[in-house]
C-alpha cells in the first residue's frame, strides 16, 4: 500500500504526526494506540514491508483465547508512527488523543493475502494471535478478524 494515502490525508503544518518515510528492513514491532477520535477505538499496527500495516479495532484487541474481533485495514504509517502520543488537531483526519496502550515485538510465523499468524510480545499483549481477512465481495477486503489463539 505504502504512504501515499497516509501522507495525502494529512496536513503535516497542522499535525503532530510523523510525516516519516518507507524504511525496508525494520520489522518486527508492533503497537496498539487507544484512539479517542469521533469513536474510541484501538489502532493495531504491524511493521511489515518497511512501514506499520494498520487495522482499526473498535472494541479493542482480544486477550482471551478463541475471542474475535472486527479489525478494519487501514491505510500503511510510517515506522516512526509506532511512538506517536498526542493530540490530532480538530478538523484534521482522525482528531483525537491518541495514547499508547501496548507497545512491543512480533514474530511473524505465517503470511498470506488473507491471513497473518504471529506471537506477541507486549507488555500487555502475549501470545499467538491471527489476522484473517473476511472472504467476500471487493468491499469487503478491508475487514478482517482479529483473534487470540
Amino acid at each position: 500500500m505504502g504512504l501515499e494515502q497516509y501522507k495525502a490525508k494529512r496536513d503535516f503544518h497542522k499535525t503532530t504526526e510523523p510525516a516519516g518515510k518507507e524504511r525496508a528492513g525494520e520489522e518486527g514491532i508492533f503497537v496498539v494506540q487507544e484512539h479517542h477520535a469521533s469513536h474510541l477505538h484501538y489502532d493495531f499496527r504491524l511493521a511489515l514491508d518497511g512501514v506499520l500495516k494498520s487495522w482499526a479495532v473498535p472494541k479493542g484487541i482480544p486477550e482471551e483465547p478463541k475471542v474475535k474481533r472486527l479489525a478494519v485495514q487501514t491505510e500503511d504509517h510510517p515506522l516512526d508512527y509506532a511512538d506517536f502520543e498526542g493530540t490530532i488537531p480538530k478538523g484534521e483526519y482522525g482528531a483525537g488523543e491518541v495514547d499508547i496502550w501496548d507497545k512491543g515485538s512480533f514474530q511473524l510465523q505465517e503470511r498470506s493475502p488473507d491471513k497473518l499468524v504471529f506471537e506477541l510480545m507486549g507488555d500487555r499483549l502475549k501470545g499467538p494471535y491471527a489476522l484473517v481477512r473476511f472472504k467476500g465481495k471487493e468491499k469487503e477486503a478491508k475487514n478482517w478478524l482479529i483473534m487470540r489463539l
